[in-house]
């Protein structure tokens, strides 16, 4: 007989060395930590299936072994059979296989169920299905774990499957981001949490962000944080008003059809999910002075709700536009905070119709300061923040330069929203392509783009591929 002991500490956890006879394996003592939440980290040479394998089993006879010949639709199959007989499953390659061949020598294996060519480098023993041996799953009892996967693969999915977890991917390292991992989290409150990848952080940053995403209301299309797990596609305008753009010219429902339409075209161009949205504009640029001599127009919030309601019920993401005259962008955001509290619903700011004191509308084209914006911004993160929310997009419009005074001053830096700088240049495509090289020129950090598609004004209006072959490809597209 001969033992084989490995001590590996990893936060307090301690994995007993199994007992290996020259047939079988007996199952061990040995036990997952029972730590809430933790990390594993790794190296870029071990392949996360390994990470998994050294984590949840203590031993296996027999694996799962997938050749560097194997395509995508062989390794789902073995992925299949890995979950079925309850055993690790390792793809190799040249950079990987010393790090295999170190697992399953630790595992005490034997045998594989082999796929594709060139699996006889471990020196295993072929064997069929019917013969394979179960492992010794690592996992206590009863324990139930959830592992996020920050670089997943199908033969760390099917591994951890295997030894009775669930298994998400949260590629990047933050599970609010995924869809799937928010979903994984929420449906087992009580799991036992276990991160695989250097990209989750600590243990404390990982704990903090499982308690978000199982605390938050989602977005629409799952998921935490906005970008880059989607792309929204939004009719802007205003409800009946047919002249603002094209959300107001149709009722509520047909509305509702119309986003979902133009949104659908663009799922054949895009590889993230398409999400349809509404842009609102929710104060009117008014060529008149008005109450308080503003020159804006501010719709009651309790005549855009029925919009924000319906479009969150019908899987739309709302940003509510502000055209605030010479009102503060912070004092007009604070009228519609009772919307803005919902989980679907972001905000944009359009500094066209931003005017200085002695400024009126088509006169003068106008501009925000970045401390005006910062101060918004401040106050929407903390909305975010006090209120449980998923990330939240902010627009901010912008077609020519001086729009957007200092904008390298703008404070980017808030984790709670997802900032986007939205060209929206009209004209034949060279003019739309000139507006866009410049805004695009030093921007400010953790931006994203977005872009601005005219039915009447371009000339012509950009098809959802050209739309997507301008670089960088834009996260949020709007039409008007």
């Amino acid at each position: 007989m001969m033992a084989v002991a490995i001590a590996v500490a990893v936060v307090a956890l301690i994995v007993v060395a199994a007992t290996v006879a020259s047939r079988s394996v007996q199952e061990p003592n040995a036990e997952l930590s029972d730590a809430q939440t933790r990390v594993v980290y790794g190296d870029p040479n071990v392949p996360t299936s390994v990470l998994a394998s050294r984590e949840l089993f203590s031993g296996a006879p027999t694996v799962v072994i997938v050749g560097p010949s194997a395509d995508a639709r062989a390794r789902r199959a073995a992925g299949e059979t890995a979950r079925k007989l309850r055993i690790p499953m390792f793809v190799y390659d040249d950079s990987s296989i010393d790090a295999i061949r170190t697992e399953v020598a630790r595992l005490g294996t034997r045998n594989a169920v082999l796929v594709g060519d060139g699996t006889d480098s471990l020196g295993l023993a072929a064997v069929t299905e019917s013969s394979a041996q179960k492992a010794f799953s690592a996992v206590p009892s009863g324990r139930r774990i959830v592992v996020l996967v920050a670089t997943p693969g199908d033969d760390a999915l099917a591994t951890i499957a295997a030894a009775g977890a669930v298994g998400a991917d949260a590629s990047g390292g933050d599970p609010r981001s995924s869809a799937s991992a928010v979903e994984a989290l929420k449906a087992d409150p009580e799991a036992q949490v276990l991160g695989i990848g250097g990209e989750f952080g600590t243990d404390a940053l990982l704990s903090d962000r499982v308690v978000g995403a199982r605390r938050a209301l989602e977005l629409p299309g799952g998921g935490l944080t906005v970008f880059p797990g989607r792309r929204m596609i939004a009719l802007y305008g205003s409800p009946d008003s047919p002249s603002l753009g094209p959300l107001g010219r149709q009722s509520l429902p047909a509305t509702i059809a119309r986003a979902k339409r133009v949104a659908a075209q663009y799922d054949s161009v895009s590889k993230e999910k398409v999400i349809p949205a509404f842009e609102i504009i929710v104060t009117v640029a008014s060529a008149s002075p008005g109450p308080g001599n503003n020159y804006t127009s501010i719709i009651d919030p309790a005549v855009i709700k029925p919009w924000v309601e319906a479009a969150g019920k019908a899987g739309i993401y709302v940003t509510l536009d502000l055209q605030p005259g010479r009102m503060d962008f912070l004092r007009q955001a604070k009228m519609y905070e009772s919307l803005l509290k919902l989980p679907h619903v972001g905000l944009a700011l359009d500094s066209e119709w931003r005017l200085k004191p002695n400024e009126v509308h088509l006169t003068q084209i106008g501009s925000v300061e970045a401390a005006e914006v910062n101060r918004t911004s401040d106050w929407l993160a903390s909305v975010v923040r006090d209120n449980g929310l998923p990330q939240k997009v902010l627009i901010l419009h912008e077609f020519d330069s001086d729009m957007l005074a200092n904008r390298r001053a703008i404070n980017t830096a808030h984790p709670e929203l997802a900032m986007v700088i939205h060209a929206d240049g009209h004209g034949t495509p060279p003019v739309k392509m000139g507006t866009w090289n410049r805004l695009i020129t030093d921007l400010p950090p953790n931006v994203w783009m977005g872009w601005k598609n005219f039915y009447t004004e371009d000339h012509p209006t950009f098809t959802p591929a050209q739309t997507m072959r301008v670089a960088p490809a834009p996260w949020f597209v709007s039409y008007q």
